[in-house]
């Protein structure tokens, strides 16, 4: 039996710059690591889940993703979602802190507002708050190809 997903894992290229921007930036909680976890990283709370930090100087993958394309304005891109309770009020927060936005916010259709940002790696963050109005004018997303 699945009990659901308790965490992500991202190898980022600048431990401390990362460390910024989900701990002083995002507002994540930064939570202890094992003590036998003895490379680079970092761990932090997201609501009952976790994103966990790996140095790229400690392993064998490269931090960042490749180039998103067109598909980051819709979500149609590799990304991890955290959940907010006011989600214009938190872009403003981020952009007084010199964070874009990437892509939104807008409608998903189902009565959540998302907006799609990048972290000092560049990958996705989408944040989403559930509002639960209704989209059924949502536009629609179609497939994004270069």
């Amino acid at each position: 039996m699945l009990l659901g997903l308790q965490h992500c894992a991202l190898v980022v290229s600048d431990l401390e710059r990362s460390r910024a921007f989900y701990g002083d930036v995002l507002g994540l909680e930064e939570i202890s690591r094992p003590p036998s976890f003895t490379f680079a990283g970092a761990w932090f709370r997201v609501g009952r889940d976790e994103l966990h930090l790996i140095a790229e100087s400690d392993t064998t993958m490269r931090a960042g993703i490749a180039d998103t394309g067109p598909g980051l304005r819709t979500g149609l891109v590799t990304h991890l979602a955290i959940e907010v309770d006011d989600l214009a009020a938190e872009l403003e927060r981020l952009r007084g802190r010199d964070v874009g936005v990437a892509g939104g916010p807008m409608p998903r259709g189902d009565g959540v507002e998302q907006a799609f940002l990048l972290d000092p790696d560049g990958y996705v963050v989408e944040l989403f708050e559930r509002t639960g109005a209704d989209q059924r004018d949502a536009p629609e997303r179609a497939a994004v190809r270069a």
